[in-house]
């Protein structure tokens, strides 16, 4: 039986990252790529050094091109991952949307995450435009806006999270208002709020609708008045792309991603390690890209414990 070391699987900024760190140590690995990404609606990059401003999609495609020109033991597999099951420690069985077999010593979790969009009309075709989800990602082109909103539904339904990101708009516009489309409780505690520059609007909203001659977004409430807004902000639910957490039966964060701690990123299941949007609420380039290096380096850690015989530090 021929095994390859590790399974990646996810081809975004996690995964290639994984992919060249292993190459590092002349591990041999598969990228499994089903070109599913979560910013797939995005056309620039920030915070990744030489990448401002530049498409995520050339990002990957670069990537990729100096791994398979530099690195001859990483493999590229454009196909989805259908099934991983766990034989052993040092045993998983992998089948390709082909119903391939594959056999690895590893898996490497690079799957990213699907958004679930609140039930608000509007806010899908918003999403990514006018709608952003991390104001460090998003929102400076607007800075100096004379305001924005934040849109305090699920699953932003805590205080806490609400204020975070109304204080992180206040950077980039005069005034905010929290929007807490008809949630009375959440209104309730929000209204201790005493810096004029937020509001907190209590109303539900009816649509959302942009207007690309203003560059802005109308907020229509139930009762037929509106609001104008240049953003706003907001984190849709998350959920981990894929089969894997049930199938290897892989203990989720109260938030909904793989449990994986630094700095090894081991999932709950020994010889599974995840890295990228898949296991953290913090969904960022540059952060996939760090956790993917960490994870790679602590599956190599252990595949290099596994063949000597000696203990493994993870």
């Amino acid at each position: 039986m021929d095994f390859i070391d590790v399974a990646i699987i996810g081809g975004g900024p996690a995964g290639l990252t994984a992919a060249a760190t292993l190459a590092r140590q002349l591990h041999t690995a598969v990228v499994f790529d089903s070109k599913s990404y979560r910013n797939a609606k995005a056309t620039k990059m920030h915070m990744v050094p030489t990448w401002e401003n530049k498409n995520p999609a050339d990002f990957r495609s670069a990537a990729r091109r100096d791994i398979e020109t530099n690195y001859s033991t990483i493999q590229f597999a454009d196909i989805p991952v259908t099934k991983v099951e766990k034989k052993n420690d040092a045993h998983f069985q992998v089948w390709d949307g082909n119903n391939k077999e594959w056999n690895f010593r590893k898996v490497l979790l690079a799957v990213g995450s699907s958004d679930t969009y609140p039930d608000i009309e509007g806010y899908e075709q918003l999403w990514t435009k006018k709608i952003f989800h991390c104001l460090f990602c998003h929102g400076y082109e607007d800075r100096g806006s004379p305001s924005s909103g934040v849109l305090a539904v699920s699953p932003i339904l805590i205080p806490g999270l609400a204020i975070h990101m109304a204080e992180n708009a206040a950077q980039l516009s005069d005034s905010v208002t929290i929007y807490t489309h008809g949630n009375d409780d959440l209104t309730t505690q929000l209204l201790s709020i005493t810096d004029s520059k937020f509001k907190v609007e209590s109303r539900q909203i009816k649509h959302l609708l942009e207007n690309t001659e203003a560059d802005s977004v109308t907020v229509e409430f139930e009762d037929g008045s509106n609001k104008v807004e240049k953003f706003l902000v907001h984190s849709p639910l998350t959920s981990v792309q894929g089969p894997f957490v049930g199938q290897l039966g892989i203990a989720l964060t109260p938030m909904g991603d793989i449990q994986a701690d630094a700095p090894a990123y081991q999932t709950s299941v020994r010889g599974v390690f995840a890295a990228g949007d898949c296991i953290t609420p913090y969904k960022v380039t540059p952060g996939a890209i760090s956790s993917g290096c960490n994870a790679a380096v602590a599956a190599s850690t252990q595949l290099q414990a596994e063949k000597h015989g000696l203990p493994a530090m993870f």
